[in-house]
């Protein structure tokens, strides 16, 4: 039979860092069928454009997840055909007026967390407010806002690290990783509240990393 999986609370120490060792991927417990039709598009996928997905997505209760570099939508898909074969149900921010209307419901479900940006730099509390009110919740949010040229310089935006510390859930620290086409799911880090010493360790994952378009000289 299949292999039962206990998701484990997600309140580790603050500075606690792991790196995961890079081998096969392990799936989820089963989550129905939906799920699975998911998993196997994600890993046709995958297959079909020569990805290989590595180390064990960790069985937090919750967590925000970043992926970088992202120097391409196709980023975007990558992502979510991992978490498709690795059977992890991942939400993400959107305006609240997605899930509003006739497909609110449909647009809810494939994973959307409302946001009122009408309430100026309340992002934060609102996810806060979302984490504290489920069992489990994995959010992807994208370090990087804009496309960039995948630099190990370019600015990130803090938006994931506030959440990350306002909620109390550790960072997964995913890397798209265009020169051996590997999605790394690479480390674990519980934020201290200290940003400067906090991303350097984070960033550290990226070293050598690269993104599908690198950057060229000036």
């Amino acid at each position: 039979g299949a292999m039962r999986m206990t998701y484990l609370p997600a309140d580790l120490a603050p500075g606690t860092h792991i790196r995961l060792p890079q081998t096969s991927g392990a799936r989820h417990p089963w989550r129905g069928i939906g799920a699975e039709v998911y998993r196997w598009i994600g890993t046709a996928y995958l297959w079909l454009f020569g990805w290989k997905v590595t180390g064990d997505w960790p069985l937090y209760s919750k967590a925000v997840a970043i992926g970088a570099p992202h120097t391409t939508n196709w980023d975007g898909v990558l992502m979510i055909a991992t978490m498709g074969q690795l059977r992890v149900r991942m939400n993400w921010m959107g305006k609240a007026s997605l899930t509003t209307g006739p497909f609110g419901g449909f647009v809810r479900w494939l994973g959307c967390i409302p946001i009122d940006r009408s309430k100026a730099n309340d992002m934060v509390s609102q996810m806060k407010a979302a984490f504290a009110d489920a069992d489990q919740l994995f959010v992807g949010v994208p370090p990087e806002g804009t496309r960039t040229t995948g630099v190990a310089g370019t600015p990130w935006k803090s938006g994931f690290y506030h959440i990350a510390v306002a909620a109390g859930v550790p960072i997964i620290i995913c890397l798209l990783d265009w020169g051996t086409r590997h999605v790394r799911i690479s480390g674990v880090y519980m934020p201290t509240g200290d940003i400067d010493a906090d991303m350097k360790i984070i960033r550290s994952h990226y070293d050598g990393i690269l993104g599908k378009f690198t950057p060229r000289p000036d």
